[in-house]
């Protein structure tokens, strides 16, 4: 698989894992990756578990450039799209346009045109520098 297939799984993994948080169901997060990547891989595992241990954080950084609209009130799937994009970008050395541009391919995918632009706009102000602010 490559890094862009490993993005998708890794975004239903964070759906899953978000659906669980918010329903109150305990679960492992080896196990929910486990049933969508069944080989053991770096990568998901890094993303997957930085951005839950990072979800506050990166919860302050996309509400502060979201515009008159907070994060938990996008979608599960956008939340997953939208935190694993700030996670790429903020704390990993995926290279920017990368984060961006894979993050913006998955919204056009699974989300709708405004929640597509309101991803590309966060992504892209935080890359502008605007995050340190």
């Amino acid at each position: 698989m490559n890094r862009a297939e490993l993005r998708k799984k890794i975004m239903t993994i964070l759906y899953q894992i978000f659906l669980y948080e918010s329903n109150n169901i305990d679960y492992d997060v080896k196990d929910v990756i486990k049933e969508s990547v069944p080989i053991e891989n770096e990568f998901v595992n890094t993303i997957v578990n930085g951005v839950i241990e990072y979800k506050n954080d990166i919860d302050k950084i996309a509400n502060k450039h979201l515009k008159d609209w907070t994060i938990d009130r996008f979608s599960k799937t956008d939340q997953a799209i939208l935190r694993m994009g700030i996670y790429e970008l903020v704390y990993t050395d995926t290279p920017e346009i990368v984060a961006i541009n894979e993050s913006v391919e998955l919204a056009k995918e699974y989300s709708d045109e405004k929640v597509k632009n309101m991803i590309n706009a966060v992504l892209d102000s935080i890359y502008h520098g605007e995050m340190n602010e």
